[in-house]
């Protein structure tokens, strides 16, 4: 130490002596009594200094080492020499496979891109958890589940290709999965795409952690519930550094320690680097997050430094390395790894005297081969027994590496390398010298795959190692062992009968109403998973507070204000609804657990997600989207629905485009039901389709808070429900002048009272149709035209909408409470010759009574008279002055503002 900083020292200590007397105090009991012990002491000091009225600020950042010392590693139990091995083969055909399907560009130019340097820097955590932790499921053991980083996918490939999974062929096909002809491989995990392989999506940035916490969660819930045995099993989550800054990343992070869920682990692989450069060049990325996850209650492991760094620490008496590890940033340590030991000796080392003095005796390959803590296979396996052996919370690991590890001058640490996946042969060279791969100079030229023989140690080790832990890893179960059976339709008979005269209810009780049949089937109740984002008394959902308790993994520790109600708010440990509160991404994260349980824990679940419609897939799209590719089997209830239903509430609450939305989900299932009778007819289908037969699609129903008289099911209409659309009113003696009138939804009562408004005020009958799905009726009709595209010599098919129309007489009418987009799917399969016309609610909502909504959107009886009236005149079935005198008639202003721009 200079005289100068001595000096700064004393003048920062007044009493030295006292404080070196406290320091061996602690030295003492750390040596006799452990580290607990010294911490139970210190808390109570400081909790202390505080209630005296001293100022301790809170500090949730520990020093930049390594949490846990060497002397508390524990042995680690593989052999080292094998799995280095090992690790390096993968490192190699991980690299082959990208650089070999970007060998050669086609004439459009275009790459297939992918990614070398993400797996790169995971490749020894990876391996670690392959050879020792993660189980697959077998009868012993429910399965441990994997969220890998997406961007890492070749290295998974590439250990499957060892593994005897994939073939060289799989392999050359690398994101061509079109011309492949299935056997191509998936750029990143896709469920959909490799259905026995991937369990789920994670390269959407951010949603793979918040969906893991809410599916270590519905772990413990299965557990709770007696459902299915999960206590032996860990959710691992990988995460990059710079996904960190997605918001959906940290978003759960309270739930995870609130909810004390110790059977969840996150990796986050901290290689300094996001796509374009460093993700904190001016801080400390690890130190962020440590105060992030420590501040949160989480178990917080920081690997940092390997082994190599251990003799520097203790000969570090005066805290000087620490200190300049401290000081430096990122964007530092990223240049440090991207140049070589003489940059580093120079640049850090060369920041205080006596670092250069410490490192003197060691050569320039010494100081390079000083590594991080995420490569030193002893170093992460002390890590990972650590968080798998946590109890009580959650736990994280942030892991120090290096991104593009192993790639020599053209990639490792610098920022372009994330797209770097094209290596010249020098490269190749040094790659295969690096890792001592076993190809000779003639060869590398071609990049050719390198496996072992199957009865090499290296192949014999890995086998061993994944049959101890039950099998292969990544793996999907595609189909439960046990399917659930159907009620028949007449269960639901509450739902299906006209409503008594005087009587009125909501498309949303009617849900409630079948919900809760449900609920009284001995076989089904258990399976069902109501999910709620606190709006349960919004949609009359209150009942099921009492009636099957919210889960709770703690009970319910105090009296709840409304518990002399009868529908007061029970918590209970095994409790059945999942209450979110106000987080509609969580609702859905949880939904997509309990809608992946069938392949996940091998149990069928039932889940109801109803929240604002609105709130819904424009708020958590990309969790739909993901939830298409996991092939989610639930059902999805946007309430309230419909732009101008929910009256009251203004333009951020009105949903007029979500079915638009579910459509563009192949495997969404979507409906618009009027009546009660069609939401029984509907749940039941999908309670038939997904859990039954296990058919890999969810449904999405919109659901109103509209009460009206409802007419019951007749007999024959069930198969058009289902289909999109059924004759739901017919005119007895159709007149010269004639329409079809169509409408979904509470709209389709507006459909109604224009029916009776054209044939009172203007002679002209017409037919009603119930439309209860544009989306299935559009899909419908474009299988058909493709169809008869590909067989041009057979009959040809007739969509179902053409199949209902085309006998029938007059212009086709829609209005919907929808944007004029929905209707319009299935303009291509009108009649040839039918004027079509479609009213919609294109705009921004408004808040007013529905009545002066649906005459500001257009979408009311009197302009769907007039639509009428317009198309018959266009046809030359009546003149054109009827027009005129309706807009009159009716009050209609001819100069108002185009709703969709006002």
């Amino acid at each position: 130490m200079s005289s100068l900083e001595q000096a700064n020292a004393q003048a920062a200590d007044p009493d030295q002596q006292e404080t070196q007397e406290w320091l061996d105090s602690l030295e003492a009991v750390l040596d006799r009594e452990g580290a607990e012990r010294a911490h139970f002491l210190i808390e109570n000091l400081i909790d202390l200094a505080r209630r005296s009225g001293a100022h301790i600020p809170f500090s949730p950042n520990t020093a930049y080492v390594n949490t846990i010392p060497p002397g508390l590693e524990p042995p680690h139990p593989g052999n080292m020499v094998l799995e280095e091995r090992i690790r390096s083969y993968i490192r190699w055909n991980a690299m082959a496979m990208v650089v070999k399907a970007n060998k050669h560009e086609p004439a459009d130019g275009g790459s297939l891109g992918g990614h070398i340097a993400s797996f790169a820097s995971l490749a020894t955590m990876i391996e670690c958890g392959q050879n020792h932790f993660w189980h697959a499921e077998s009868p012993e053991h429910g399965g441990d589940l994997i969220y890998f980083q997406g961007h890492s996918s070749p290295g998974m490939y590439s250990r499957a290709f060892l593994e005897g999974r994939l073939t060289e062929e799989n392999l050359d096909w690398f994101r061509q999965e079109v011309g492949g002809k299935g056997k191509g491989l998936s750029s990143y995990p896709h469920p959909k795409l490799m259905p026995g392989f991937w369990q789920f999506s994670t390269v959407s940035m951010g949603l793979g952690p918040m969906m893991a916490i809410y599916q270590a969660r519905f772990l413990k819930y299965l557990h709770a519930r007696g459902l299915a045995d999960t206590a032996e099993r860990k959710v691992w989550v990988f995460v990059g550094d710079g996904e960190i800054d997605e918001p959906e990343t940290l978003a759960a992070i309270g739930l995870a320690s609130r909810e004390k869920l110790d059977n969840l682990i996150f990796v986050v692989n901290c290689n300094l680097q996001r796509l374009d450069g460093p993700v904190r060049g001016n801080g400390k990325i690890i130190q962020e997050l440590e105060g992030a996850f420590r501040g949160n209650g989480w178990n917080v492991l920081k690997l940092i430094w390997g082994g190599y760094w251990d003799p520097l620490f203790a000969r570090d008496k005066e805290g000087i390395l620490r200190r300049i590890m401290e000081e430096t940033v990122d964007g530092e340590y990223q240049a440090y790894k991207a140049n070589d030991g003489k940059f580093v000796r120079e640049k850090f080392f060369g920041k205080h005297p006596k670092l250069l003095e410490m490192v003197s005796r060691m050569s320039d390959e010494d100081v390079w081969r000083l590594n991080r803590g995420g490569h030193d296979p002893h170093k992460v396996y002390a890590a990972f027994a650590s968080a798998a052996g946590h109890k009580g919370q959650p736990s994280v690991i942030l892991a120090k590496t290096i991104k593009g590890y192993g790639m020599g001058h053209v990639g490792q640490a610098k920022n372009p390398t994330h797209q770097q996946k094209k290596l010249d042969i020098d490269s190749v060279r040094e790659f295969r010298d690096r890792f001592n791969i076993p190809i000779p100079d003639d060869q590398v030229d071609h990049i050719p795959y390198f496996k072992p023989a199957e009865d090499s140690p290296e192949m014999k080790y890995l086998h061993e190692h994944r049959k101890a832990l039950g099998g292969y890893l990544p793996h999907r179960r595609q189909k439960a062992d046990q399917s659930l059976p159907v009620p028949p339709l007449e269960t639901f008979k509450a739902v299906l009968e006209p409503t008594a005269e005087g009587r009125e209810i909501s498309t949303t009780q009617a849900f409630v109403r079948v919900l809760n049949q449900i609920l009284r089937d001995k076989e089904l109740a258990p399976r069902v998973v109501p999910i709620l984002v606190d709006e349960s008394r919004t949609f009359g959902m209150e009942g099921l507070f009492r009636q099957i308790g919210i889960y709770a993994p703690e009970g319910q520790k105090y009296v709840p204000v409304d518990k002399g109600q009868v529908m007061y708010y029970r918590e209970a440990e095994n409790g059945q609804l999942l209450q979110e509160g106000i987080n509609e991404a969580g609702g859905f994260s949880s939904w997509i657990a309990a809608a992946t349980s069938y392949s996940v824990s091998n149990t069928i679940m039932i889940p109801f997600f109803i929240y604002y419609s609105m709130f819904g897939f424009q708020r958590f799209g990309d969790h739909a989207w993901a939830a298409g590719d996991m092939l989610a089997r639930g059902f999805v209830l946007g309430g309230t629905a419909g732009r101008t239903t929910l009256n009251g509430e203004g333009l951020q609450h009105e949903d007029g485009h979500s079915h638009i939305q579910a459509s563009l989900i192949p495997n969404c299932v979507a409906y618009d039901p009027a009546f009660a009778h069609e939401v029984a007819v509907i749940i039941r289908s999908g309670l038939q389709r997904m859990m039954h037969n296990q058919e890999d699609v969810f449904f999405y129903i919109t659901v109103m808070n509209e009460n009206y008289a409802q007419p019951g099911l007749k007999s024959g209409d069930e198969d058009g429900i289902l289909r999109g659309m059924y004759k739901l009113n017919a005119s007895k003696k159709p007149a010269k002048a004639h329409v079809q009138l169509m409408g979904s939804g509470t709209i389709l009562r507006e459909v109604l009272s224009a029916q009776k408004l054209l044939e009172q005020d203007w002679g002209v009958t017409s037919d009603v149709w119930s439309a209860t799905s544009f989306t299935e009726l559009r899909r419908n009709g474009m299988d058909v035209e493709r169809h008869n595209l590909l067989h041009p010599t057979e009959p040809a098919q007739v969509p179902y909408v053409t199949q209902q129309l085309q006998d029938t007489q007059g212009p086709i009418i829609v209005s919907t409470d929808y944007i004029k987009a929905y209707g319009d799917m299935i303009r291509p399969f009108i009649p040839d010759g039918r004027h079509f016309k479609v009213l919609g609610t294109d705009g921004f909502g408004r808040s007013d009574f529905r009545s002066e909504l649906r005459k500001h959107f257009e979408i009311d009886q009197h302009f769907i008279v007039l639509a009428a009236l317009r198309s018959l005149a266009d046809e030359g079935t009546i003149d054109i002055a009827k027009c005129a005198e309706a807009i009159a008639k009716y009050g209609i202003d001819a100069n108002k503002a185009n709703p969709h721009h006002a």
